[in-house]
Parts: structure tokens; C-alpha cells; sequence
């Protein structure tokens, strides 16, 4: 297990000596020492990475496809090793972390086939006085943050593209979750990326060595994802050196669900849409609006269905719900859960942290919830569904819709010409149409209003590391 800054293609300790722990959710014990990056340390590895820019965009698209394609090799070989680890440090069911191993591969995979198709367009003037060419070139340094609640796949839904490009980068992973990343480094290595094109900056002082990075003019694109508030501090300071941006932001997504819908469909839908990473992912569903005529009926099979979940450590392969990833995100959802109560909630299934070493919270289903409850305007981030009735579709549109937040949504009905309406009157930057899970690949992911800036993922993913240059050329 690597535990040291990757900088220069080079295992380094940070250049303050300073380390800090990771800590395991399910018992809140050590479970290693990790380098602590400093703003020195950042700026070590933005010169690796400015060093190693200009030959790693001119090595061809070929040869880039293919060291991309060796990672998802590795990865894929590994996914058992990659799985524990990850369920170790974040927490995760088991069942989870093996899901995201194979979901971040895609990653690697897809953009060793998108690395060849970085195209650019030629055409004639409209006056006929010259031809305008237009070709793509990497955008150059780029600093790449993640979260913990993917550890691997936020790694790679930035990083394959940003290497497909011919890009050099600084990943800043989170500080809960940095052995993942450092693993990634090492799986990266060994499939031929040169050194000083990805570094690995571990660090609890997340804000100072990113601002730092910010602030050096060779750094020309930040892809950010995580909280809408930490966005707005980054947004304001990337201004300062009109760094490109990409940023996928929090979310607060609607499930609907209307009388026709299969109500089986819906319900498995909603388990998937709820309980993937145990509620920890921006694409979680947050508010439950459920046809009123049908909305015991509902209530009652989810709350079966979520109480039957198996609560245990994430690295035990019968747990189907580990914990949450540290104190302050169990805090937060008994909080919200706790004050819905005060205010008229019922708890069908769950609702109060149970005793006892670790960071959890059992699979919880709450009806009644006020309109005006923090836990509808809050994003979750736990196993926590709270319902709301409604009885016309316009009211469904105007629930959903309020919201500062516009990630994801999903929609069950058993009436397409229903299904599509509401798909497109949704402020959403995606919907899931009586389907529980919208992430792929091969699909631009990202949101509106307040959750993003950008897509991630699909060719759009490979267009946010390319600049467009355009060329008046006559012949």
C-alpha cells in the first residue's frame, strides 16, 4: 500500500514531513498514515506536470489509447484488491466497491477508444475569400478534485480524458479517501503513463494547495466535483487566472413516481436510485414525490424492502449497507432525520443512530415530511427517504423543479407521452425514464442551475480537456 505523495513519477514524502490517518468508518480506527501534501509540495507537482506537457501532447493518439487501455487491464485484474480497499477506507458495502471498480475501468476503456477521435473540421468561408480550419489541442495542466464517495470512478471519469487529450495533471484527492487514489498512481505507472503526466497530491489542507495550484498561470484547467459551496469558493478563484472549468456539483434528485407506473419497476428503480454507495452519490434520490392514490402502497414496499438491508462493515461480504463515511456525514443525516420528525414525520422504517463504534445509520423511510423540511432542501448524502404525495402532474413538475440544484432526476409512469413531457420540463442536466441508474461512460454526465458546469463522460467528456484553435488558411 503506497502512502506517499506521487509527484514526478517518483514516491516522495511531503516536504513538511507532516503525515495525517485514515481512518476505517465501520470502527473509526487508524488504518494508515498518509503523506500530507503541502503548497510546496503542489507547486513540485505542477512543474512535473508543465515539464512533462509538451511530449505527452505530441505522443500520438495511438500510443495514448493504449496506455489507457492497459489501465483498464490492471484495474480489472485487480478489481478484488482495488473493491477491499476502497470499502476500507470509505466505507462501502462490498457489493458497492466491486461495482465501482468496474465502473471507473469503463472509464479507461472508453477513452482509450475516444483518444483517436479528438477530430477538428474544416470547411470553407462563407465569402469564399479562405478556408477555416479548425483543430483540437489539450487544454495542458490540469488539477483534478475528488470526493470520497467514488474514490476510484471520480478518478477516472477525469482522469481518461484528460490523458486521451494529451493532457499532464495534479489529482487532488479527498483526504477521507487517498489510498484509492495513490493505488490508481501505481496501476497508471505501470501501464506506461510517463512521469510527471499524473501526480497524486494528497493533503488535508485541501484549500490552500488547490488555491496554490490556482494561482500558478501554467495551470489552465480545474474539474472540480463535489459540494455547490466549495464550487462557488473555486469558481471565484479560478476567475483570477480565467482557468477553465468543469464542475459537477451537489444534488438534490427528485423520484417521481405516478399511479400507472409498474409499481415493482418503481420500486426496484427507487432501491437502486437510493441505496447504491448507501445514499452517499450526487445522483442519490433525495425526494420521493409519489401519486397520492398510490403512496401507502409504495411507502409500505420500500420500507421492506430498505429494512431487510444487512447493516454491517463494508468490507464484510454479507453487508449489503456499510457505514457512512465519517462522523460529521452520520451527524448531518440524523440531524435532518431528527428534525423532520419535530415536524410531523413519521418514521416508517428507521430514523435514530443506533449505539455503538463506527459511523452508521440504518436504511430509513420517512412519510408526512413537511414541505418545508430541511431534509427536502438539504442534500442527504444517507440512506434516508423521505416522501411526499402529490395529485396532478403539474404539481409534480413544480415539486421536483424546486430546488436550487438540477443533477439528476427520475420519472416511473406507465405513459410515455407522460414520461417524455415530464423528462424535458424537469430543470435537470439528467433523467433516469423508469430507470433507477443513469450513470455510464458513454453518456455526457453533469447538471444545471447550481449542480455543474460541463459534462463528464461521453465524447463531451473528451471535448472539456481540448481547447478548439482556429486557422485562416487560403489555398
Amino acid at each position: 500500500m503506497e502512502t506517499e505523495l506521487f509527484i514526478g513519477g517518483k514516491w516522495v514524502p511531503a516536504s513538511s514531513s507532516s503525515r495525517f490517518d485514515v481512518l476505517d468508518p465501520a470502527t473509526g480506527d487508524t488504518i494508515a498514515s498518509v503523506a500530507d501534501g503541502s503548497e510546496a509540495d503542489a507547486i513540485a507537482a505542477v512543474d512535473a506536470a508543465a515539464a512533462a506537457g509538451p511530449a505527452w501532447a505530441a505522443t500520438p493518439p495511438r500510443v495514448r489509447a493504449e496506455v489507457l487501455r492497459k489501465a483498464f487491464t490492471l484495474m480489472t485484474e485487480r478489481a478484488d484488491e482495488l473493491a477491499k480497499l476502497i470499502s476500507l477506507e470509505n466505507g462501502k458495502a462490498l457489493v458497492d466497491a466491486k461495482g465501482e471498480v468496474t465502473y471507473a475501468a469503463e472509464f479507461f476503456r472508453w477513452y482509450s477508444e475516444e483518444a483517436v477521435r479528438a477530430e477538428g473540421a474544416l470547411a470553407t468561408a462563407p465569402s469564399g475569400a479562405n478556408r477555416i480550419l479548425v483543430t483540437r489541442q489539450p487544454v495542458g495542466v490540469c488539477v483534478l478534485v475528488t470526493p470520497w464517495n467514488f474514490p476510484a470512478a471520480m478518478a477516472t471519469r477525469k482522469i481518461g480524458p484528460a490523458l486521451a487529450a494529451g493532457c499532464t495533471m495534479i489529482l487532488k484527492p479527498a483526504s477521507d479517501t487517498p489510498l484509492t487514489a495513490l493505488a490508481m498512481a501505481a496501476i497508471l505507472a505501470e501501464a506506461g503513463v510517463p512521469d510527471g503526466v499524473v501526480n497524486v497530491l494528497p493533503s488535508r489542507s485541501s484549500g490552500k494547495v488547490v488555491s496554490q495550484m490556482l494561482r500558478d498561470s501554467r495551470v489552465r484547467k480545474l474539474s472540480f466535483t463535489g459540494s455547490t459551496e466549495v464550487g462557488r469558493i473555486l469558481l471565484a478563484q479560478a476567475a483570477e487566472n480565467v482557468v477553465n472549468t468543469s464542475m459537477e456539483l451537489g444534488g438534490n434528485a427528485p423520484f417521481l413516481v405516478f399511479a400507472d407506473a409498474d409499481l415493482d419497476a418503481a420500486i426496484e428503480g427507487a432501491m437502486i436510485a437510493k441505496m447504491r454507495n448507501g445514499g452517499e452519490a450526487c445522483t442519490a434520490a433525495n425526494r420521493f414525490f409519489v401519486e397520492s392514490s398510490i403512496a401507502d402502497e409504495f411507502s409500505r414496499r420500500l420500507a421492506q424492502r430498505m429494512s431487510a438491508l444487512v447493516v454491517g462493515p463494508g468490507t464484510d461480504e454479507k453487508t449489503q449497507v456499510g457505514p457512512l463515511v465519517n462522523e460529521d456525514t452520520v451527524a448531518k443525516v440524523d440531524g435532518l432525520v431528527r428534525s423532520a420528525l419535530d415536524a410531523g414525520a413519521e418514521a416508517v422504517t428507521g430514523g435514530s443512530r443506533p449505539e455503538g463504534p463506527g459511523f452508521y445509520y440504518p436504511p430509513t423511510v420517512l412519510t408526512g415530511v413537511a414541505p418545508d423540511s430541511a431534509i427536502l432542501r438539504e442534500e442527504i448524502f444517507g440512506p434516508v427517504a423521505p416522501i411526499v404525495t402529490f395529485t396532478s402532474e403539474d404539481e409534480a413538475v413544480r415539486l421536483a423543479n424546486d430546488t436550487e440544484y438540477g443533477l439528476v432526476a427520475y420519472v416511473y409512469t406507465g405513459d410515455l407521452a407522460r414520461g417524455l413531457r415530464v423528462s424535458e420540463a424537469i430543470e435537470a442536466g439528467m433523467v433516469g425514464l423508469n430507470r433507477g441508474l443513469v450513470s455510464d461512460p458513454a453518456a455526457p454526465f453533469g447538471g444545471v442551475k447550481q449542480s455543474g458546469i460541463g459534462r463528464e463522460g461521453g465524447h463531451e467528456g473528451l471535448l472539456e480537456y481540448l481547447e478548439s484553435k482556429y486557422i485562416a488558411v487560403s489555398w
